[in-house]
């Protein structure tokens, strides 16, 4: 049976959950932000040591003012309140992607939930903010040009936000494709879809997934 070592998923269906019944897109924000807790929960009774979540792309300011000051906001939020939790629970807090567009006082929170649980075991969870694929490589690629490496795979891994390659990669919400999401990190990842929206999805369907996956015939291009 195939190991999970790094778990992805791409959180859709916020916006569209909350149309269905008929409130605000905030709304489905914040119904979606209580799934990531469960989650975490679910990584750590199945020994799973890295969690990546999407849940602020590089594309996303494209979105309404409104609603991106409303997600910015959450964040925070998400930050303090799931703190303590985080601590006990032996959660590594970390992030993918460039936070230095961030306002001061959320760059606070994160740097300062990093450096509370930076020396947790149980599960580094990853999440992405202002992130984009081609965006990381774009600065991974600058930063071994600027300290004169040769630009090779090993080298230019070394430098990318989240090193270790994706073993299952699920987007829920319908939709089936990538994002501009750890292209490099997902090259031979295996690959989950389902309809179900984000707000809705639940442990029960993601233990069905990962079943899936470790019945898997991983060759990495062999035979």
């Amino acid at each position: 049976m195939n190991e999970l070592n790094h778990l992805a998923i791409i959180m859709d269906g916020n916006g569209r959950w909350a149309k269905k019944r008929g409130f605000l897109r905030t709304k489905g924000h914040e119904s979606g932000a209580l799934v990531v807790e469960k989650i975490c929960d679910f990584c750590i009774l199945n020994k799973i040591k890295i969690l990546t979540l999407y849940a602020f792309s590089t594309e996303n300011w494209k979105r309404p003012k409104n609603e991106i000051d409303f997600l910015l906001d959450l964040l925070k939020k998400f930050l303090i309140s799931r703190r303590e939790n985080f601590i006990k629970n032996g959660i590594f807090f970390n992030t993918v992607g460039d936070i230095e567009i961030f306002n001061d006082d959320l760059k606070l929170e994160i740097k300062k939930l990093k450096n509370l649980t930076k020396d947790n075991k149980k599960l580094k969870f990853n999440l992405a903010i202002n992130y984009g694929a081609k965006d990381e490589i774009i600065r991974a690629t600058k930063s071994l040009i600027s300290q004169k490496k040769e630009i090779n795979e090993e080298n230019l891994n070394e430098f990318l936000d989240e090193k270790e390659q994706i073993d299952l990669l699920i987007r829920t919400g319908g939709e089936q494709r990538l994002s501009n999401f750890m292209l490099w990190q997902a090259s031979y990842a295996e690959l989950a879809f389902t309809d179900t929206l984000w707000p809705d999805f639940e442990k029960e369907e993601l233990q069905n997934i990962v079943d899936n996956f470790k019945l898997k015939n991983r060759r990495f291009g062999a035979i």
